[in-house]
């Protein structure tokens, strides 16, 4: 009984969240509370105990650190001289689009920060050049979802620390990690290209003519931030992957041991306030706080619907009524829907990431097809635009004509085409690894 009231909590959450506008981690905590200790007797410390403090302070660590580059221009004007840089091929423009939201999501940016900038310059592209809106719209997305889920950038810190909440180990998280991001670059740029050569849109862009500037070059504050930004990055990769190709090196494992990317990034942001990179309060107030009460709080009520069973309820159904071949290809799919309505990061991976070590362990399934099944699936629906990245594409919008136009293209072809290309790279997966 209690199982079916958590998972009722969770819909509800959702459900409310979306009609009402109102942050979906504020009703989870509610939820939380009101089911932990009136429904299962735990007492308000327990519940609180729940708040995922490390996935918090991660998340608000390096977000610190990154936002300097949104907060002195940095990220803005790197977009500017990579897109310039694509002038002279226009039929290259959408994955020039793609590159380049990919670039500065993987530094940091996050992917609601780089639509926010990235999507008005996209669609401002599209009417200069001819690009169709669904292709630009498409690019700009699924670039910034793919570089947003590199291993030391925002989403894939996320999914990182979910693994690792859940069982995974921190080595193996990181592989996991690095393998959905290469997924999610991958599926998207087929989708992309079959659109350019199959469709005819490449023919259009061709006959384009890009009249871009040369921006400014990079001031002090932005090329120590770059430099900054890469040096970190190194860092954090630098362990993980000298463990991966030695394993048996006692240094290295002592090395990665002491390696968190949350306390570089602290240290990092410290460095940057000391070289005066930014406005320390602006940087501050630029952190996702909404993203951050929506992971936390839903986390808070996973925690109490694992403590009710209900995570291994619902694993033993799936172990029990889906063949092994399916179980990849039906969480995708339940992910896939999900993504409709619900953030990835903040809905999404926190529901269906706890169950996977357990299911995967009992039907002897490589916990990673499923964890990549989630995302890839997830991502590919995020374009809707009841979603929160077709929202935000659909707000950049000029007119309301073109608001209109992208509206019906994103939910009946960019949506559509995304999950089937997803279900089938998921499908193509399960059976290669």
């Amino acid at each position: 009984m209690m199982s079916l009231l958590v998972v009722a909590a969770i819909i509800l959450a959702v459900a409310l969240g979306y009609t009402t506008k109102i942050n979906i981690g504020l009703f989870a905590i509610a939820f939380a509370y009101l089911l932990g200790c009136f429904g299962m007797g735990l007492s308000p410390s327990e519940i609180i105990g729940m708040w995922p403090l490390k996935i918090f302070f991660v998340i608000f660590s390096v977000c610190l650190f990154y936002s300097f580059a949104t907060v002195n221009g940095t990220l803005e004007k790197l977009a500017g001289h990579l897109l310039y840089r694509c002038r002279s091929v226009p039929h290259l423009l959408p994955y020039a689009v793609f590159l380049t939201s990919g670039v500065i999501a993987a530094m940091g940016a996050g992917y609601y920060t780089v639509l926010a900038f990235m999507a008005p310059l996209t669609l401002l592209l599209c009417q200069r050049t001819g690009m169709s809106l669904i292709l630009g719209g498409m690019a700009v997305n699924y670039g910034a979802l793919g570089g947003a889920n590199f291993v030391s950038s925002q989403s894939g810190i996320i999914f990182r620390s979910l693994m690792t909440s859940a069982g995974v180990s921190d080595n193996q998280a990181f592989i996991n990690g690095l393998v959905i991001f290469a997924s999610t670059v991958v599926v998207p740029l087929l989708v992309i290209s079959a659109f350019v050569f199959l469709a005819g849109h490449g023919r259009t862009l061709k006959e384009a003519v890009i009249n871009a500037d040369l921006p400014e070059a990079f001031n002090r504050e932005q090329k120590l931030t770059l430099l900054l930004t890469v040096l970190m990055m190194l860092i954090v990769l630098a362990a993980p992957l000298a463990l991966i190709a030695f394993p048996d090196s006692a240094t290295i494992k002592f090395i990665n041991a002491k390696v968190d990317i949350g306390l570089i990034a602290s240290v990092f942001s410290v460095i940057a306030l000391l070289l005066k990179l930014g406005d320390e309060r602006k940087a501050i107030a630029s952190l996702p706080w909404g993203t951050l009460i929506m992971i936390c709080g839903v986390g808070m009520l996973i925690s109490i619907a694992i403590k009710a069973g209900t995570i291994d309820a619902l694993a033993s159904w799936i172990s029990g009524n889906i063949p092994a071949l399916l179980v990849p290809l039906v969480f995708g799919v339940v992910a896939a829907l999900m993504s409709v309505f619900a953030s990835t990061v903040g809905v999404v991976t926190p529901a269906l990431f706890p169950m996977v070590p357990a299911l995967a362990a009992s039907m002897s399934i490589d916990p990673l097809v499923i964890f990549v099944a989630i995302v890839v699936g997830a991502q590919a629906t995020s374009i809707s635009p009841f979603s929160s990245g077709g929202s935000l594409m659909l707000g950049s919008c000029a007119d309301e004509k073109s608001r209109t136009t992208l509206f019906s293209q994103l939910l009946f072809r960019a949506a559509p085409l995304g999950f089937v290309a997803a279900m089938m790279f998921n499908l193509v997966m399960t059976f290669l690894v």
